[in-house]
């Protein structure tokens, strides 16, 4: 299972969002129904930041930025602003680490 799609606009990561979690954490890998231009999983990533005025988005992207090596303006939000499901693209070199 796949949480990941390269395309030549990037890499797309598909993520399930936790706020309001206890503390920040990547993984596991969750199985997903079939979407249209979605990866077939979801990387679960909780967040300890609330789910209001845009900081848990702001906070899943510090999280990625992190865990990928890459700077945070390189990753952008392109789905799911106020759902749990949230798709990001990520453009540059990147290498997409194990997950646990």
């Amino acid at each position: 299972m796949s949480f990941y799609l390269h395309t030549a606009a990037g890499l797309v990561l598909a993520v399930k969002a936790q706020p309001g979690a206890r503390k920040v954490q990547i993984g596991p890998v969750l199985p997903a129904a079939a979407a249209p231009g979605w990866p077939e999983a979801r990387l679960k990533i909780a967040i300890n930041a609330p789910p209001e005025d845009g900081k848990a988005n702001a906070a899943i992207i510090s999280a990625l930025a992190g865990w990928l090596g890459v700077k945070e303006a390189a990753i952008s939000q392109t789905a799911g602003m106020t759902s749990r499901e949230k798709k990001f693209l990520i453009t540059g070199p990147v290498a997409v680490p194990e997950v646990a």
